[in-house]
């Protein structure tokens, strides 16, 4: 049979662990806010990439002529 040992008698480990049993589990939900970005705004990262974009469908239509 196991003694009981009072909490402030055991070990850091053995007190987070009682305390992690303790705590309630998000499950499923993830707790980190997420935020949609305004379609108004300037973004340069997507407007680089509209560009490269358009750059590569041009240059890739002008080689298929060749081949």
């Amino acid at each position: 049979m196991n003694k009981y040992v009072s909490l402030d008698k055991r070990s850091k480990k053995a007190q987070r662990e009682y305390h992690a049993k303790q705590r309630p589990t998000w499950g499923e939900l993830n707790p980190v806010t997420r935020n949609v970005p305004s379609g108004k705004t300037y973004n340069r990262k997507k407007e680089k990439q509209r560009i490269g974009k358009e750059f590569r469908n041009g240059f890739d239509a002008g080689l298929s002529l060749y081949l």
